[in-house]
């Protein structure tokens, strides 16, 4: 079917709230929203909000939700059929929950939602807690406000594994957008017991897990650290405050303009607390109250960033140095403690900092690496569960802020996240030094590694083919990158050590690695750079120059 003849079916079928949007469309517009079906994958969908095949709106998550329901009714017996729901503060965020529970009731599955928006690791931890078959977690985490999605979990409340993925699909691929889709009114479906909310002994169950990952073991800690904490608009204020409150940590300060949730993220147009503007609100109540530690969290609540004291000032700490800091603490004290299981492992992403290995063989802890995405993190949390020895999963993080410390869930959880920084913080004030110091410690120790993360935007049908292009630009004759030596490239796009197919380069080059892949969420090709120097400065000229040399090659295609 032609862009043309999808366009106007649209007009005559789409919902009223799309209809003004579909009438002012010139033909740039309409090729970009009817170009494609929206992809779905590992990671659900995630697109940008408006009228469209190539876009999240009602129709899309309906017909998403449709072919979800014929997976679940087609692979799970009756008795399992249930789905797990919960959404965030983004626009539609609650409209496109409703819309899917209301398929799934319609198809002969329970739908159990969250009374209210909750983040992405409680929808994780329901799954699991309420034996369902599947998950879905509405959610665009930490992209702009025009941006939606929809996070399909399994029943072992990790993201969806790639059979999955491709079975979901399938069942998609064979559905007519406005036809196929069966749907519930929902106060029916509440009325009738096929949708009902999920209760608050399961969020209280969740809380009490996050607060089992203290590592204090009894230790007296003075715990009245002045935080300041903004949940960045999303729907981390509610957990992240009952897991300090309720664990002694009273002085925290909410940033005000950040508070309350709100999809249009009004002082923070990008709210990803790896970006530093998202920050600098918090940076300034930070110096206004004097405060010891500050802390964000991402919309959907999976991702934590830092800022902490440094001489008279405020550092902000990338995802892989709060996961260094973390990975210390928690050998340490699990040390102290004998907590230390036999034959340890913790899992990273190959993107992330190679300096966790130095800090995992001084506690002799085994280092796992898992491709970018924290559901594999979750999958090898499953793998150890399957051999009767979860216990042995001590940590996992990414670079991208991303931090579980528990068995409990299996995706990031920034709600365990911020409580563990928190305690490490107190733990350490106790013994006299700060994060910084400590970061500085381990930079003295292990040797000095910089990581860096470079994002290039590739919007709509022409970006997607450039990105394409340049990937296999960089499968050519490539020798050197920045004046340093390839020592070896490894391509993961046929799968590699046992992972999975991925559209993944990593050049191995003397002292430093990079890694280039397309990202599978966002229109954006990410560059990731490690280099090895003897201190900052050096590491820092010596990235720049691997980075421009990529970047050429980006440039010319």
């Amino acid at each position: 079917m032609s862009i043309e003849t999808t366009y106007r079916r649209w007009l005559e079928k789409a919902d009223a709230s799309l209809q003004s949007e579909l009438k002012g469309m010139d033909a740039a517009a309409m090729e970009d929203a009817f170009y494609r079906d929206l992809a779905f994958g590992t990671g659900g969908l995630r697109g940008v909000l408006g009228a469209g095949t190539n876009r999240m709106n009602l129709h899309t998550v309906a017909k998403a939700s449709q072919g979800l329901a014929d997976y679940v009714n087609a692979h799970f017996p009756e008795a399992a059929r249930r789905i797990a729901v919960s959404y965030d503060s983004r626009i539609l965020s609650d409209t496109f929950a409703k819309v899917a529970s209301s398929v799934f009731a319609a198809n002969g599955i329970r739908a159990l939602i969250w009374p209210r928006l909750m983040p992405t690791p409680c929808l994780s931890y329901a799954v699991r807690a309420l034996d369902c078959a599947a998950g879905v977690m509405v959610t665009a985490s930490h992209n702009p406000a025009k941006y939606n999605g929809y996070k399909v979990y399994g029943p072992d409340g990790c993201q969806i594994t790639t059979e999955a993925a491709e079975a979901i699909l399938n069942a998609i691929n064979r559905l007519d957008v406005f036809d196929d889709p069966k749907a519930m009114d929902f106060d029916a479906g509440l009325k009738s017991g096929m949708i009902s909310y999920i209760g608050e002994d399961v969020y209280t169950a969740f809380t009490e897990e996050v607060k089992k990952q203290s590592l204090l073991g009894g230790e007296d800690v003075d715990k009245s650290a002045a935080i300041v904490y903004s949940p960045l608009n999303g729907t981390g204020l509610r957990p992240v405050l009952r897991a300090l409150t309720e664990s002694g940590y009273a002085n925290v300060t909410v940033v005000r303009e950040q508070e309350q949730p709100d999809g249009h993220f009004p002082t923070c147009p990008f709210p990803n607390p790896e970006i530093r503007e998202a920050m600098q609100l918090g940076l300034d109540y930070a110096r206004r109250l004097n405060a010891d530690l500050l802390l964000a969290t991402d919309p959907d609540c999976d991702r934590c960033g830092i800022a902490v004291k440094d001489g008279d000032d405020y550092t902000l700490l990338s995802g892989n140095e709060t996961g260094m800091l973390l990975l210390d603490y928690i050998c340490q004290r699990r040390v102290a403690l004998g907590t230390m299981p036999d034959r340890p492992v913790m899992v990273k992403t190959i993107v992330t900092t190679d300096m966790v290995d130095r800090i995992a063989a001084k506690y002799g802890v085994e280092v796992v690496n898992v491709l970018t995405g924290f559901k594999y993190i979750g999958e090898t949390i499953g793998r150890l569960e399957a051999q009767g020895r979860p216990d042995r999963y001590i940590f996992g993080f990414e670079e991208s802020y991303g931090y579980l410390s528990g068995t409990y869930v299996r995706d990031k959880d920034a709600v365990d996240a911020s409580f563990l920084i928190c305690e490490m913080f107190a733990w350490y004030k106790k013994q006299g030094i700060g994060l910084m110091e400590r970061l500085k410690q381990l930079y003295a120790e292990f040797g000095y590694c910089l990581n860096t993360l470079h994002s290039y935007q590739f919007e709509g049908s022409a970006g997607f083919k450039r990105m394409q292009a340049i990937m296999q630009a960089l499968r050519g004759d490539i020798d050197s990158l920045g004046g340093r030596k390839l020592v070896k490239r490894l391509d993961y796009a046929p799968g590699l050590d046992g992972l999975p197919k991925s559209d993944v380069l990593k050049f191995l080059l003397d002292g430093a690695s990079v890694v280039v892949r397309p990202s599978g969420t966002e229109p954006k090709l990410k560059l990731y750079a490690s280099v090895t120097a003897p201190d900052r400065e050096k590491a820092e000229a010596e990235e720049a120059k691997l980075a421009a040399d990529v970047e050429k090659i980006i440039n010319r295609e």
